[in-house]
């Protein structure tokens, strides 16, 4: 089968193809009295929904129930395109209310396999209203602290793709699909086709993978156990969870909990990654800087292979338009036997994109209540013409705010250069470590010399100066302890 090539399957055939076998068990349709021909009287109409029935076995465009993939339980909404194009009318919007109420009921995530052309033409503004009661209930679901996994199938469009869709907090695409606010038979006539696809929307950072159909149980799976399974502290007497948490302690996590669920246990700040590099400290402040930027320094990727069991959850794209897969790794991964979410900077100057992807993740995880591990290693953010027009300063923003207002625990790890608020905006106010081949700066020093109006030959001495080296700065109290270190 070509790679590219759309696969189409019925709504029963995609249950069979993502759910374990004799776990998917429907939920009740809510009944919805109407005249002859729908709520507008079109003529026709009701004609239309018996063909469709027939054709299809199915009564709507969407079939809902609960069901275990991989063994994880969640609540499945799955389109049924055969039926008028997979549209969404009231009756659509009654069965997709009715499950996002039953899953923040029980507790599940929720996960719309999306197959539609929109909303039902035959329906007019009321079909278009749906929209605005969805959104509605996956923000209801969202306040609960419960995930979002959607699946995107051929065609994914309209209002489909600009709710269930694309407000997911995960997207998974097939390959191939045809993904667009704009369907085919609405955009304009000299419009790119491969601008309307799965493909296309990973590479503009609205997905997060395509996967093939062969691959997308265990992926979905995956997903489901990483977003369901935060790592969490151990059981504390009630009057040390009531205590004030020391200064340098990240809180434990306060999210509502509706009435009769008890109360999460208090999420557990990640610990910080042992250094994997040459454990002497730097003698110099300009010692830290060459041993940071060392080509053969340990990067992101060797830190993140080392700490995690699994991180094959990987958070793509800032939903803006924009992605940095290689300036900014964004995900979660198993750790003892819990998951934890991750952004680490990998050694390059970190785009626009990067930071909105962070922000995306941090804002994510502590939802769910997932603690965080932040691994800063850049030498600024990006500071090109483009990086400007894309809104750096605006994205660094969202993510101080972002880490500042997190309720679930941030550890964060220096593990390289940490070079101004590029890379302080990943920093965890109070949990940051260092490793001894890294230094923090308020700038570079050539370029703290250069605005100090200081010749180039004396960027060795401002290092020093600023105090830069792992050591000076837990002295300063910038960072609480050096790994892979006797001072840490």
């Amino acid at each position: 089968m070509s790679e590219n090539r759309p696969v189409r399957l019925s709504a029963r055939q995609f249950l069979d193809l993502v759910a374990d076998p004799g776990t998917f068990v429907e939920l009740p349709s809510p009944v919805r009295e109407s005249g002859p021909d729908g709520p507008l009287g079109w003529h026709g109409y009701d004609a239309s929904r018996a063909r469709a029935a027939e054709r299809t076995g199915e009564e709507e465009s969407v079939v809902v129930g609960t069901a275990c993939v991989e063994g994880t339980a969640a609540v499945l909404i799955v389109f049924e395109f055969g039926f008028l194009g997979g549209s969404l009318g009231e009756r659509t919007g009654d069965r997709l209310e009715a499950a996002y109420a039953h899953a923040r009921a029980h507790r599940l995530p929720v996960v719309p396999l999306v197959a539609t052309g929109g909303s039902r033409m035959q329906e007019g503004m009321l079909a278009l209203s749906q929209l605005q009661r969805v959104a509605r209930q996956s923000a209801l679901t969202r306040e609960a602290g419960l995930a979002q996994i959607a699946v995107l199938r051929d065609p994914t469009t309209g209002g489909g793709w600009a709710t269930l869709g694309a407000g997911a907090d995960v997207i998974l695409a097939l390959p191939g699909a045809q993904v667009g606010f704009a369907g085919s038979r609405v955009r304009p006539p000299d419009a790119d086709p491969a601008a309307y696809t799965a493909q296309a929307q990973l590479a503009a950072g609205s997905a997060d993978a395509v996967v093939p159909p062969a691959e997308l149980k265990a992926t979905l799976g995956l997903w489901l156990r990483l977003l369901t399974n935060p790592a969490t502290a151990p059981a504390a007497p009630p009057d040390a969870l009531d205590s004030p948490p020391d200064a340098l302690d990240a809180p434990p996590i306060a999210r509502a909990d509706p009435p009769d669920t008890p109360a999460d246990p208090p999420t557990a700040p990640a610990d910080p990654p042992t250094a994997l590099g040459d454990a002497g400290l730097p003698a110099t402040g300009w010692q830290a800087v060459q041993r940071a930027r060392a080509p053969h320094r340990p990067r992101a990727l060797a830190y993140l292979d080392a700490w995690f069991g699994d991180r094959r959850g990987a958070l793509v794209g800032d939903r803006c338009g924009g992605a940095d897969p290689g300036g900014m790794l964004c995900g979660f991964g198993e750790r003892d036997g819990g998951t934890v979410a991750f952004a680490a900077q990998t050694g390059t100057a970190t785009r626009p994109a990067g930071y909105r992807t962070a922000t995306r993740l941090i804002r994510l995880a502590d939802r769910l209540g997932i603690p965080v591990l932040t691994l800063v290693d850049t030498p600024g953010a990006a500071n090109d013409a483009e990086a400007e027009r894309q809104g750096v300063g605006a994205a660094i923003a969202e993510l101080f705010g972002a880490v500042a207002a997190a309720r679930t625990p941030i550890t964060t790890l220096v593990i390289g250069e940490g070079g101004s608020g590029g890379a302080l905006a990943l920093a965890a106010p109070g949990n940051t470590w260092a490793t001894p081949d890294s230094y923090f700066s308020v700038i570079a020093p050539e370029l703290a010399a250069a605005i100090l109006k200081r010749p180039p030959e004396e960027a060795e001495a401002t290092a020093g100066q600023l105090r830069i080296r792992p050591q000076d700065l837990v002295e300063l109290g910038v960072v609480r302890g050096i790994t892979g270190h006797p001072q840490g």
